[in-house]
């Protein structure tokens, strides 16, 4: 049994990875401002990157055999893969057809719902009053926290669109809860080596129906390096390595400090205007992580 240290050290673990998330909208930003790249390509070289940080790390690591995995597990560290190239693929289709807001929303609330959903109906695992009310504050934060970030009319919205944001949110969800079923039996090394290699491959292969963008000027290559060993190798270390204590549906919630991350960015590097539903939103935001602090 884990002790109530190791369970607050983990929700920090969960806490930075989460808050690391955030810094990929400003610097993908900053990409797409001078230069012709496009999200497969940037999605692709994260996780491109990150995989042989993994594997590198998991050599000299002493004791660690990193490829002795029985074959279950195997195909649910591989299913994970494909559950992080769903999320990237599907949350960039959709923004064509419904614009970021709507495809962000959809994306980011509806992954702690079906976390909690599945958790409740199938794994049985019990929800207390405080962490819905946890979730419920996290919700309309994120809801008010990215319709206050969005500055353009609102576009036709297709039932496609909604559909590619929804199978974002499952592929985010599948991830988180396919992640926690290996946290006690393996090391979070060796199930994001294999997870982030499957889901490179997979990103490759789809970026043949696009254009898989190598040319980028020195600046931005720094960002790619930046983004593939920070917000991707460090933070879902971390982030695999915080789950060992934590339940799948608090794990889901804390990651939505990434919108709040994301919105101070943008203020500012960018002076982006929160405005009073952006202020209240962060203020839920932080509400809930209060509401799961006190509930240890």
């Amino acid at each position: 049994m884990l002790s109530r240290s190791s369970s607050r050290r983990d929700f920090m673990f969960i806490i930075a990875a989460s808050v690391s998330w955030g810094t990929v909208g400003v610097a993908n930003q900053a990409i797409y401002a001078h230069s012709a790249t496009n999200a497969l390509s940037l999605a692709f070289f994260r996780l491109a990157i990150a995989a042989p940080l993994f594997l590198l790390v998991s050599w000299r690591l002493p004791g660690l055999h990193v490829f002795r995995i029985k074959p279950r597990d195997m195909g649910i560290m591989l299913l994970m893969g494909g559950m992080q190239a769903l999320y990237q693929v599907c949350y960039s289709a959709s923004i064509p057809y419904t614009g970021v807001t709507i495809a962000t929303l959809v994306a980011l609330c509806a992954a702690p719902v079906l976390v909690v959903l599945f958790s409740a109906v199938v794994a049985r695992e019990y929800l207390s009053r405080m962490t819905f009310l946890a979730l419920v504050c996290a919700l309309c934060g994120t809801i008010l926290l990215v319709v206050a970030r969005s500055h353009a009319g609102v576009p036709n919205i297709s039932l496609l669109g909604i559909l590619l944001a929804f199978l974002s949110a499952c592929g985010y969800a599948g991830f988180i809860l396919c992640g926690r079923l290996l946290t006690g039996s393996y090391h979070p090394l060796q199930v994001n080596l294999v997870a982030f290699a499957s889901g490179a491959v997979l990103l490759l292969f789809f970026t043949v129906s696009t254009k898989l963008v190598l040319t980028y000027p020195l600046w931005a290559w720094l960002l790619l390096l930046y983004l593939g060993c920070i917000p991707t190798a460090l933070a879902y270390g971390l982030f695999q390595s915080g789950m060992r204590s934590l339940s799948a549906t608090v794990v889901s919630i804390v990651t939505l400090c990434e919108p709040l991350t994301a919105a101070l960015l943008a203020w500012l590097f960018f002076r982006e205007q929160l405005g009073v539903f952006g202020i209240l939103g962060a203020l839920l935001l932080l509400g809930s992580l209060l509401l799961l602090v006190y509930k240890k």
